[in-house]
């Protein structure tokens, strides 16, 4: 058995030291590839929400595909495509990103960083397709196109679906189109019904192949990559979690009481987040990797920013940066009965995310609060994403950090999404991996040109992420 882990570094290195430019395509088929999904259900298949779940999964063969399009076109006709995209974002947000593959986006970020020309291309429909790859950041995407009828689909495919050499004669078109050289291209695919599409590309990579594709790609000496689907929280994992949350909220009344003779409200709230963090982790089975821990503690005060995917975040962030440091959340905390208190506590900063003119008042204690020493941690994102990809920054941090005229220091965590993804109420055991990069001054930074100035600092995130320190 190969090293799944060492297979993928491998193919990561050939991609960067490999052609470069939009020349070179990368096309990953969806199912089975970029996500593992649920699969088929045994109930209520004519439901739309449960016919397009259902579709996402992996390797099957000619008659399964026959049957869900025919579920497709019962469940589907008659509804409208603006309803049917709604529901397609909304089963991502709620249900399918919790399937998207890690490594696949480690090769799609990689393929980006060489300039590649990404392609999302499959046998569904853009309702199953097109969120993904939106959140993923893939600008081409080929799919099966249901008919329409006065923007109401009729219940048929637009054409022949994608499967088996349409798929291929999709992606021949599209290279045409696009002047990509298929020849010293990527393909990735793992279901036997792909072999058309893999056998365009000059390289060729089977994932998690069935038996059939297996034997071709071992004889005609195929790359191989194994994507180990996510596995569904255990009763070990609730009751870690269960234990965390109880070792949280023990760890915070003991910081507490801890400092309360000194009657130092900053020590108290120090000691709340030191112990409430480092309890949880404990408990939870996770543990920190930290590179560049200096920059945490010098210089001070600043602005730190995180990049945001998990609930566990807030955990991460105070263990890694210690003590002398308060935040900006999003108003909705303070409706949770259990972190709004704690939060209001050690004088989080909370903005109202829907009222701008709210927001940017809210904003200016913090200057005030920073002049007096105290740090600030922010998500410039402003909200978990919910694939590994770094989100668009937000400027309001950098404001503050510019009139408070302290720098602003790069946080960048990797692997905290596979602890305890967006919405996920368990956590995992694990390692996280933080990067704490050197401080930025923005004491001459000009106002009128801050986006460029807040975009490369998104881009050391992007960059950090993609050749992580050593």
């Amino acid at each position: 058995m190969t090293d799944a882990r060492a297979d993928l570094d491998t193919a990561l290195a050939a991609i960067r030291s490999g052609p470069q430019g939009r020349a070179i395509a990368a096309v990953f088929d969806f199912g089975g590839t970029v996500a593992d999904g649920p699969g088929p259900r045994r109930r209520l298949r004519r439901k739309p929400a449960d016919v397009l779940l259902g579709g996402i999964r992996k390797h099957m063969t000619d008659g399964e595909y026959s049957r869900l399009l025919r579920e497709l076109s019962e469940a589907l006709a008659g509804r409208s495509e603006e309803e049917l995209d709604e529901l397609g974002r909304r089963l991502f947000q709620h249900t399918v990103y919790e399937y998207l593959y890690p490594e696949a986006w480690q090769l799609i970020r990689t393929h980006r960083a060489a300039g590649h020309t990404i392609v999302l291309v499959s046998s569904l429909t853009r309702f199953q397709v097109a969120p993904a790859a939106a959140q993923l950041g893939i600008e081409h995407v080929l799919y099966t196109p249901m008919a329409t009828d006065g923007g109401v689909l009729t219940g048929y495919p637009d054409g022949k679906a994608l499967w088996g050499n349409r798929k291929a004669e999709a992606v021949a078109e599209f290279a045409a189109t696009h002047e990509v050289d298929l020849s010293r291209s990527y393909a990735y695919a793992g279901a036997i019904a792909d072999l058309p599409m893999l056998s365009l590309a000059g390289r060729p990579v089977a994932v998690n192949p069935d038996d059939a594709l297996n034997a071709i790609a071992d004889r005609q000496r195929w790359s191989e990559l194994v994507f180990r689907p996510r596995p569904r929280p255990r009763a070990s994992d609730y009751a870690r979690t269960a234990a965390g949350f109880a070792g949280l909220l023990g760890g915070a009344l003991f910081g507490v009481a801890s400092k309360a003779p000194t009657k130092d409200r900053q020590q108290m709230a120090d000691a709340l987040m030191a112990h409430a963090a480092r309890n949880t982790l404990r408990i939870a089975g996770v543990r920190l990797r930290v590179t560049g821990a200096e920059n945490a503690r010098s210089p001070r005060p600043a602005v730190f920013l995180f990049n945001h995917q998990s609930q566990f975040d807030i955990i991460i962030v105070p263990e890694v940066l210690g003590g002398g440091v308060t935040a900006i959340g999003k108003k909705e905390l303070t409706k949770n009965p259990v972190f709004g208190p704690l939060m209001r506590f050690v004088g989080v900063t909370f903005i109202d995310r829907t009222n701008s003119e709210q927001a940017r008042a809210a904003l200016r204690p913090v200057v005030e609060t920073l002049r007096g020493g105290l740090s600030v941690a922010v998500a410039p994102e402003g909200t978990r994403s919910y694939t590994p990809e770094v989100g668009p920054f937000k400027k309001g941090a950098f404001h503050i950090a510019m009139q408070a005229g302290v720098p602003v220091i790069p946080v960048v965590i990797r692997n905290a999404g596979e602890i305890c993804r967006r919405n996920a109420m368990v956590a995992r055991p694990g390692t996280v991996d933080v990067a704490i990069l050197d401080p930025i001054d923005v004491s001459a930074w000009d106002p009128g040109a801050l986006d460029d100035k807040v975009a490369e600092v998104r881009r050391l995130f992007v960059e950090t992420l993609l050749n992580w320190p050593r």
